[in-house]
């Protein structure tokens, strides 16, 4: 019987990466998307003007939902933030609504989320059973988590919170270009933990998740911690270029608001328990693999 999937955010980083695994693996996607249809496999929709069809879902194992308005734009404005908000509700609610009019039988629900959801704990070792921060970011992903968990009673549903993906579109783009003009140092003190995944194992993770029916949070990072001052040297010896340019705190905060706290300068250990107790295995087990793989 064939495997079918349906995806909504398949063109971004992440999504776009989880569709060309599956389809390397002979399983029928369904894209959600919001221009016209340009081939058999895309289903336009409006999320948050118009219901979705709930026969677009029929027969999915599940529906992987992703995207939203990118963290990584600043400044946040009230306007902005909005828009973060927004570009993330209002599509989870749509897909919710729909997988609730499917009834008992409808695909697993597997929902974007954060490791922003726990804010900065600086000295705290975090796991799917800790709670919720106070930040901005933090009140955003419990939102994004609500909205998912109305896909109805007995709905499967699985929130991945998922940490700064290691890639030069990932949370590496504005460092690769610090790094590459030669002025790339300690941000804050650097010694605060930034939790982080390759994108590789990002996809692999979703389809584990996928296949081994997990529901609740799932934190989706890798098993090792490092600090940013770890992720930073490891992309400066990837490149050959210095590490030594220190931007001190209250500079970043001057210059970016409340997105530096969020950001660059806070501390989260965020472990991957759900994962691990699960059986997952990592392919880069540490930061710096991580770095040396996707530079």
């Amino acid at each position: 019987m064939t495997r079918r999937i349906v995806i909504s955010g398949a063109s971004g980083l992440i999504g776009s990466a989880l569709a060309a695994s599956l389809r390397a693996d002979g399983i029928e996607l369904t894209t959600l998307v919001r221009r016209p249809p340009r081939a058999s496999h895309e289903v336009q929709w409006s999320p948050g003007e118009a219901p979705l069809d709930p026969d677009v879902l029929s027969g999915a194992e599940a529906v992987v939902a992703l995207g939203g308005a990118s963290v990584g734009r600043l400044p946040w404005t009230p306007r902005y933030r909005r828009e973060l908000l927004s570009s993330r509700l209002r599509p989870t609610e749509t897909i919710a609504a729909a997988l609730r009019a499917q009834g008992p039988d409808a695909p697993a629900l597997v929902s974007a989320s954060a490791v922003g959801y726990y804010g900065s704990a600086p000295g705290a070792v975090l796991d799917e059973s800790s709670r919720a921060g106070s930040t901005f970011l933090a009140e955003l992903c419990v939102a994004w988590e609500d909205a998912a968990r109305r896909a109805g009673e007995g709905a499967r549903v699985a929130l991945l919170r998922t940490a700064p993906v290691i890639h030069p579109r990932g949370v590496l783009k504005p460092l690769i270009a610090l790094t590459r003009l030669g002025v790339s140092g300690p941000l804050g003190t650097g010694t605060q933990i930034w939790p982080w995944i390759s994108l590789d194992d990002e996809v692999r993770a979703i389809r584990h998740v996928i296949d081994e029916g997990l529901t609740g949070p799932v934190n989706l990072t890798g098993p090792t911690p490092a600090s940013a001052n770890d992720i930073g040297r490891a992309l400066a010896r990837r490149m050959h270029r210095p590490f030594w340019l220190p931007a001190p705190a209250w500079a970043l905060r001057l210059a970016l608001g409340p997105a530096a706290d969020s950001l660059l300068l806070g501390d989260a250990d965020v472990r991957p328990l759900a994962l691990e107790r699960s059986g997952f295995s990592f392919s880069h087990a540490t930061a710096e693999d991580a770095v040396e793989h996707a530079v």
